[in-house]
């Protein structure tokens, strides 16, 4: 069996676009790895531990994750400002990319992985913490001599359909519309329709978030509203690119991932 490592920038990112692919995964016997760059607090929090952190265990287990580590850093935020380090934390994008892979890659050589998930070089939507997430991930990689890196994404045309309607109203849709990753890019399409409802009862565990006003809080308390069986056909998919690989030759991930490192 192989060892997945999925890079993501803040708790809850775990679910959006790898999800099920984790889910799927742990199931079929692999191990799974979580790390989080940010702890998911741009300001200081109570207890000795973040409470999103807490909240991504929680979530992880759900998902049959294995391991869930912190690179030790805070949330950047998105938007305009870039606002202080918090007092004795530092904000994921003030950190060199050489500090955050040198980190990363420590990880993934304990745990010998044999493939690591980060995003795409547009960082999804263009979070600033997204982006130093496909950075970092690839360094880390490189530094650790783990040979495949696999983008997790969405292809841009089907978001550029799905933001048409917004646009038209007047909604500012730019950071969508020129995000992620043309179709023609991808290299893998994963089927996880069978973990919708575990994707969503993992996604329970982020209170934070659900509790909170934030777009994503927003969207998240919505996707929970809608009938199971719409949120199969709605959570299908999963989509990859990977690095260095033409998406004409590119397989089903499951079919391989079944040739862990001997090295």
């Amino acid at each position: 069996m192989a060892t997945i490592v999925a890079l993501h920038a803040h708790p809850d990112d775990e679910i959006t676009l790898t999800g099920g692919t984790l889910a799927k995964l742990a199931l079929a016997g692999h191990r799974t790895v979580i790390v989080v760059a940010c702890d998911g607090h741009m300001e200081q929090f109570e207890g000795a531990i973040a409470p999103r952190l807490l909240e991504l265990r929680a979530s992880a287990a759900i998902l049959g994750v294995a391991r869930v580590e912190h690179l030790g850093y805070a949330d950047s935020g998105h938007g305009p400002i870039l606002y202080p380090n918090p007092p004795g934390r530092t904000l994921f994008v003030r950190a060199t990319p050489d500090e955050a892979a040198q980190r990363l890659a420590s990880i993934l050589s304990e745990e010998r992985a044999d493939l690591l998930l980060s995003y795409d070089r547009n960082g999804g939507y263009g979070h600033r913490d997204h982006i130093r997430v496909h950075e970092v991930g690839l360094l880390a990689a490189k530094m650790a001599g783990i040979p495949r890196v696999l983008n997790a994404t969405l292809p841009r045309e089907l978001l550029q359909r799905l933001t048409t309607p917004a646009r038209l109203l007047g909604y500012d849709a730019t950071e969508i519309r020129d995000g992620y990753t043309p179709r023609a890019d991808i290299t893998h399409r994963i089927d996880v329709g069978a973990f919708a409802a575990q994707r969503m009862s993992a996604l329970a565990e982020h209170r934070t978030i659900l509790e909170g006003q934030s777009r994503f809080g927003r969207i998240a308390r919505t996707l929970r509203r809608i009938p199971a069986p719409i949120q199969t056909r709605i959570f299908r998919w999963e989509w990859f690119a990977e690095e260095g690989l033409r998406p004409e030759t590119s397989g089903p991930l499951p079919d391989i991932l079944i040739r862990p490192n001997t090295s």
